[in-house]
């Protein structure tokens, strides 16, 4: 018989971390508090969604809205692009649902104990139920305007494959999405590859963005809209759907690899079951056997009987038809042989219908309940519709909270999607975990942030914490530690005692002093650019990427547009070919400037954006065109004349930049016929060019003698008449090009140093 169908301890899947952003609950403490109160978060749509005005009617006239509130999020487009490495140009870009994401399953991590940074390489996979695309929708209307970005910024793929590059995480990842039951499918789905072990940890989350009206106009003209904009599940005055926004995140484990590990479980997935309507009275329509065949099969498979199972987090969309449905088929389930009637509620009575995130939604519930040992009250449970018939079918609303007793308990959730395919999951309490031993009364707490700013909203956070939790002081230390990944700004306490491990955090965000006697900035990691010499040049350079990116080969045919004028051949055609030309000097110079400038201007499209550049001799060229110094084309006119110019010099050589007086070094060359001063760049700054040996032994003599050798460059003998001539004409050629400051900071290899801001590179720099 297969795992997945046969009951087994060994089968249990623990969520040990969870993390979820609803309205009015930015976490899961806050959504358990507006849960425990019985509240709803229903409110005016937001005027930086769309203007509720010009779409309300209550008649719901075409192409309007017959309500104007919703469940939405605030600040849902708030994001630090910078903590997670992501380019501004990119972070505009991407979905909100996928920087929601992000960042809620960093902080499931963190919720799970675990260091995200440090689950890098993991065999972990990611499945996201979402449900709404309508940022693709708006930012990929103007197709003139599509750009790279925008284009891997959007699509229900990216939700889930974005935490995976961002998180570096291995395991399998995609998106589900089945209308209203996305995310308890995923949850299912990620279930389902832990116990067949094709990861070993796993993300399951759902998110839902209303950006648009569009599917508030939908629900209207559907018929399925409350007027009121608020969901009123099994009640009398249920009269349709209000939309909600949200975004949740839970980290699940196999749970003897969970044990094992010493991670914190909420609760135990024992069992779960997803099946679709198939042909039944309407695409849209919910069908009642096939919901009570999904809820039989989930039991089945969990080893359960429906008389076993406490409470139950329904559907519960409000609506006349799927109140019914729903209560027949869940009655016909756990009608028979109960002695006490199993609870049920809807989530979606607090935070609207959340759609992609409906299903997670409810099971967060769940899993909260079993962990309080007490499940919340039913919102709007006092208004009960006699019509469904509640206690005949051995269900009942709560009005008030339930608490659980010790013993193992099982709660169950489902989702029902719109196109048919419905799930049902199948919950427990966690095992009792063995008594921790005794830890000290202290220890250490560190805090970090990317900014002095946000190290002071931390520790006012962390205080805060410390107050109303009460948990020991030491394992609060042990998290800040082990599980909080450091940011640049970091601060750390030596604590004994709570109260005034509080009263130093909230000093040290009151009194700079004492933030700046606490705390210090790590150094910044600068990534930069080195563009390469010659010598890196071979035929077919950069074919592969030529044939695979359209930026790339824009960007080339850019250059070449520019070289060929200069080099009067093409320089594309010549990198991608079987040229063996490419290896000359005079070629394999413009060839190196042309692949790295094009390389350069592709990374900058893609959104990478380097902190400083630096460059190996020909590859100067192009550091100092990629922080336009120059013109591309006053950079191919250059380049494509410094290989022609240098082709025409004689090989086997050496040059010698010494600090000494012209004629000084004038006497001590006399009589080696194959030296000459090559070049006078000032009162005691000369260059000697000529054979190898010959320029070798001078320079012994010399620093013998206690002159300052500079510099010896073995490449070739630039010989006094050749060199003098090929350095006039370079010079004259460089007079002819416009120069400006670099806009990035620029190593010179020249120079030996950053430049300072200001500092030419003019065409004197480049004859030197």
């Amino acid at each position: 018989m297969s795992r997945l169908h046969g009951p087994s301890s060994d089968d249990s899947i623990a969520i040990v971390g969870i993390d979820c952003r609803f309205p009015q609950a930015p976490n899961t403490e806050a959504l358990w508090a507006l849960l425990m109160a019985g509240e709803d978060a229903i409110a005016e749509v937001p005027a930086r969604r769309w203007s509720a005005d010009d779409f309300h009617d209550p008649s719901g006239g075409p192409g309007k809205v017959n309500n104007r509130t919703g469940g939405f999020l605030t600040d849902a487009d708030a994001f630090d692009n910078e903590f997670f490495g992501i380019a501004p140009r990119e972070a505009e870009a991407m979905d909100p649902q996928q920087r929601l994401l992000l960042q809620s399953a960093w902080r499931a991590f963190e919720d799970a104990t675990l260091d995200p940074r440090g689950q890098a390489g993991s065999n972990t996979g990611v499945w996201v139920g979402v449900m709404a695309n309508e940022w693709a929708t708006v930012q990929m209307r103007d197709l003139a305007h599509i750009t790279p970005q925008i284009g891997s910024g959007n699509g229900y793929f990216m939700t889930a494959n974005r935490i995976s590059y961002q998180l570096d995480l291995k395991g399998p990842s995609m998106a589900v999405d089945t209308a209203c039951s996305s995310s308890l499918v995923a949850v299912h789905q990620a279930a389902c590859a832990l116990r067949a072990g094709e990861c070993d940890q796993a993300l399951a989350a759902g998110v839902n963005i209303t950006v648009t009206p569009a599917l508030n106009v939908f629900y209207t003209q559907a018929g399925l809209s409350a007027p009121d904009g608020r969901c009123k599940p099994f009640s009398g005055k249920a009269d349709g759907i209000g939309r909600g926004e949200g975004v949740a995140v839970l980290v699940l484990r196999r749970l003897a690899d969970a044990q094992a590990a010493g991670l914190p479980i909420y609760a135990l997935i024992t069992g779960s079951a997803v099946n679709n309507d198939g042909r039944s009275n309407g695409i849209t329509a919910p069908n009642r056997w096939a919901q009570q065949q999904v809820v039989t099969t989930a039991y089945q498979r969990a080893g359960v009987t429906a008389d076993q199972v406490t409470f139950l987090e329904a559907h519960g969309t409000g609506t006349m038809l799927g109140d019914m449905i729903e209560t027949k088929a869940l009655g016909a389930v756990h009608g028979p042989r109960r002695e006490q009637p199993c609870a049920i509620g809807s989530i979606k009575g607090n935070l609207g219908h959340t759609e992609g995130a409906a299903g997670i939604a409810g099971l967060i519930k769940v899993a909260l309940s079993l962990h309080h040992g007490v499940v919340p009250p039913t919102r709007y449970a006092a208004d009960e519709n006699i019509r469904l018939r509640m206690t005949e079918h051995g269900l009942r609303l709560l009005a008030e909270p339930m608490p659980l007793p010790p013993d193992r308990i099982h709660g169950a959730v489902s989702s029902f999607g719109m196109g048919g395919t419905n799930a049902h999951m199948l919950l427990s309490s966690a095992p009792p975990t063995p008594q921790a031993p005794a830890a000290g009364a202290g220890g250490v707490l560190t805090l970090s942030s990317n900014s002095r700013e946000g190290l002071q909203r931390n520790a006012a956070r962390l205080a805060e914490h410390l107050a109303t939790e009460t948990g020991p002081l030491s394992g609060a230390c042990w998290v800040t530690n082990q599980v909080k990944s450091s940011g640049r700004h970091r601060l750390s306490l030596v604590v004994h005692d709570r109260d005034a491990a509080i009263a130093e955090l909230r000093e040290s965000v009151r009194d700079d002093a004492v933030l700046e006697a606490k705390s210090g900035v790590a150094q910044r990691l600068s990534i930069g650019w080195m563009f390469g010499g010659q010598g890196a040049q071979y035929p077919g350079m950069s074919r592969a990427l030529y044939s695979t990116s359209a930026l790339y080969r824009q960007s080339l045919t850019e250059v070449d547009e520019h070289m060929s004028a200069h080099l009067h051949r093409s320089v594309a055609d010549l990198l991608l070919g079987d040229d063996e030309a490419v290896h000359h000097t005079e070629f394999a110079q413009p060839a190196l400037f042309a692949i790295e400038y094009a390389l350069a201007r592709t990374l900058v499209e893609l959104g990478v954006e380097p902190a400083w550049l630096l460059g190996h001799s020909v590859g100067e060229f192009a550091a100092a065109a990629t922080a336009g110094v120059f013109s591309l084309d006053d950079a191919c006119r250059l380049i494509a004349a410094r290989g022609r110019l240098m082709q025409r010099l004689p090989g086997d050589g050496a040059m010698m930049a010494v600090r000494d007086t012209p004629d000084a070094v004038a006497e001590l060359i006399a009589g080696e016929p194959d030296v000459a001063l090559a070049a006078i760049n000032g009162p005691r700054d000369v260059v000697v060019s000529g054979a190898v040996d010959t320029i070798c032994r001078l320079g012994a003599i010399l620093a013998e003698r206690g002159v300052a050798v500079r510099r010896l460059t073995v490449s070739h003998a630039f010989h006094s008449p050749l060199m003098a001539a090929a350095q006039d004409e370079f010079a004259r050629i460089a007079q002819e090009c416009v120069y400006h400051a670099p806009s990035i900071p620029l190593y010179s290899t020249l120079r030996g140093r950053l430049l300072e801001p200001g500092e030419p590179m003019d065409a004197a720099y480049w004859v030197e």
